[in-house]
């Protein structure tokens, strides 16, 4: 029996697997980085080991510290929750060597599916080795690692050789393995993936299907249990082959296979993953089981259940990321002042972070993880958008409203949804109308103590004036009020309440409760983040000198493109450099044909948001029709994949 574990990962995954291990009466220890000391897990954790260091690459990646440090907290297994070393064969086989128990599948499983090309070849499948335009689009991928890490979709052959080294580029320096490989691409997809569980005892288990289709950037944002829509004859075909493919490797523990289903009803085989996925929790609501329960008990030799459970209603799980959706997905950072999430029957939470914490460029940007079950799958939608709705997030930027409008988009709602959802749909998704009443709410709030000092005058008095600017699109706001012998008033609004942290306003004849938060300069009315300005403009900003390129977030420099020097001739579109933050690559190219005139980045260096990276100085064009045709886009950039795991 497992007396103490420990937890080789950190965020919410590490909560987790700790609750579970409360559960059963099992002792934790946790791993944190430098960063990472004070962080969630850490304080979840009985106990916890320093691992010196930032990067993923010095801390959690070491499997050699992190033996050591179940060895010298006296922990007697270790469970690799998900991304890091939780495929890797290798530290399996020394947590084992080292005398403990390892909470996975055997290392000659976890080798035999680790490349994704052995594992299609298992299932008697083979890559593209020629591609010709009639392939076209394919997709190149990572034979190690996942969530979208060294993945490209290549539409024209000339493209192609770049692409592969850049995926090859990026895999190496995510998984150590630089391997790719060319699959055909399938447009209009779904991604349905089948749950499996399987003991030491020659029991070989599925729990279901998944649909994961909302994605972006490969990375999923949006999964539900059971998928939708699904033939049953299909269903059952995806069950036989990926028992049989677990059988043939001598598969035991939870695993996950995945596949990606044409228009057609075509089932393609994309991988096996050996090990929890993030939204495991939709199968454990419909299922009625803890699988890190049964992970620990598979690990500690037990049998499954002589009978499998049976599934029960739907779970629909959101992942709320530190990210701004509307500005190509960059990934955000700072203090997370407030994270509220209503939970009760059916509503179930999982976090890495809590109030107060900093949410740090080092790592995954997922927050926390909603997860809501109920009978039917549109009760599931309805529960999981109310509840999403009614939370409160306070801090850096996250896709909040961006899951509560795809919940409620009619081509998700009726499972019409693809792996393209958001290709189409993200524009209408993130250009929602700002609330047009709560700034005035954030300023009544602000009046509020004032107004009770001092008496009031007979005659009127003169509007006060407040300006916000609104964080989610930019725009500056004024808003008037009017301290009366009867309290506040605003032009066309009525103040029902006004207090510090409660305003009740009514408008065309309805009313609307805010709740007020304020964080420095920074104010939420519920949702809805706004900046105080003075009352008065400032002095405008100093101009960037034209063709500035500048950092989208924080992060570091992972590499220049080749020939990048200050100096050298570049062309519009041409990759400049690679910016990484929180286990995003952001590929910074070219706004125009021209000369890079200056270069502030190199491999290594650490860049803050908004800081210049380079500058091109664009060819002057002396005719005007093609300069017309051809503008100058300032401050561009594109990003690359992102890895879905911390």
């Amino acid at each position: 029996m497992i007396a103490t574990l420990l937890v080789a990962n950190r965020g919410e995954i590490a909560c987790r697997i700790m609750r579970t291990c409360r559960e059963l009466g099992i002792a934790t220890v946790g791993v944190c980085s430098d960063p990472d000391a004070s962080a969630l897990h850490v304080r979840e954790a009985d106990t916890a080991v320093r691992l010196p260091g930032a990067s993923p690459a010095d801390t959690y990646l070491r499997g050699e510290l992190i033996v050591k440090a179940a060895l010298t907290a006296g922990a007697d297994a270790v469970h690799p929750g998900y991304g890091f070393l939780s495929e890797n064969a290798g530290f399996a086989r020394a947590v084992m060597d080292a005398g403990l128990v390892w909470v996975g599948p055997p290392p000659a499983a976890i080798e035999a599916l680790a490349s994704k090309t052995r594992a299609k070849e298992l299932m008697g499948l083979a890559p593209l080795t020629r591609v010709t335009e009639a392939d076209l689009p394919v997709l190149v991928k990572a034979s190690a690692g996942g969530g979208g890490r060294g993945m490209r979709i290549v539409r024209t052959l000339d493209a192609l050789e770049g692409e592969l080294a850049a995926a090859g580029a990026e895999a190496a320096a995510a998984f150590g393995d630089g391997e790719v490989f060319i699959e055909p691409y399938v447009e209009g997809g779904r991604h349905v993936e089948v749950q499996l569980l399987a003991d030491a005892h020659g029991t070989v288990r599925t729990l279901g299907t998944r649909d994961c289709s909302l994605q972006r950037r490969h990375q999923k944002v949006i999964e539900e249990c059971p998928a939708p829509g699904l033939d049953p004859e299909l269903a059952e075909s995806l069950y036989a082959s990926s028992a049989a493919l677990a059988r043939a490797v001598g598969y035991t523990g939870v695993g996950t296979a995945e596949f990606l289903l044409a228009p057609s009803g075509r089932a393609h085989f994309l991988e096996m993953n050996t090990r929890l996925q993030v939204e495991h929790p939709v199968t454990e609501a419909v299922f009625g089981v803890d699988l890190v329960a049964a992970q620990i008990r598979i690990a500690e030799g037990e049998p499954l259940p002589a009978e499998p459970p049976t599934p029960r209603g739907h779970a629909v799980e959101a992942r709320l990321y530190a990210e701004d959706p509307a500005r190509g997905w960059t990934p955000q950072s700072g203090v997370l002042h407030r994270l509220r999430v209503p939970t009760g029957p059916g509503v179930r939470l999982e976090r890495g972070y809590a109030d107060g914490d900093t949410v740090g460029v080092h790592y995954d940007a997922l927050l926390a993880k909603v997860i809501a079950w109920a009978p039917t799958r549109a009760e599931a939608l309805r529960r999981l958008a109310g509840t999403l709705e009614a939370s409160r997030v306070h801090g850096p930027a996250t896709g909040l409203g961006l899951l509560i409008r795809s919940l409620r988009h009619p081509e998700f709602a009726e499972a019409r949804m693809d792996t393209g959802f958001y290709d189409r749909r993200l524009p209408e998704l993130t250009a929602a109308a700002p609330d047009p009443y709560a700034p005035l709410a954030a300023a009544l709030a602000d009046a509020h103590g004032r107004s009770r000092f001092g008496g009031w005058r007979n005659l009127p008095s003169q509007p006060q004036l407040k300006r916000y600017r609104s964080e989610a699109d930019g725009v500056e706001h004024e808003v008037r009020y009017r301290h009366t012998r009867d309290g506040l008033e605003a032009d066309g609004v009525r103040v029902v309440s006004a207090g510090p942290d409660l305003v009740v306003l009514e408008a065309a004849g309805v009313l609307r409760t805010y709740d007020i938060a304020v964080h420095g300069e920074r104010v939420y009315a519920g949702n809805t983040a706004l900046t105080a300005l003075p009352r008065l403009p400032g002095p405008p900003a100093p101009e960037q000198a034209p063709g500035s390129l500048l950092a989208p977030m924080p992060g570091t420099v992972v590499r220049l493109g080749e020939g990048v020097a200050e100096g050298a001739r570049v062309e519009r579109g041409q990759p400049l450099l690679w910016l990484e933050a929180m286990k995003m690559e952001h590929r910074v190219t070219a706004p125009a044909a021209g000369t890079l005139t200056a270069l502030h980045a190199a491999p290594g260096r650490q860049v803050e948001a908004g800081g210049l990276l380079a500058v091109v100085q664009e060819d002057v064009q002396e005719d005007v029709q093609e300069q017309e045709d051809v503008p100058a886009q300032r401050d561009h950039h594109t990003t690359t994949p992102p890895r879905e795991h911390p």
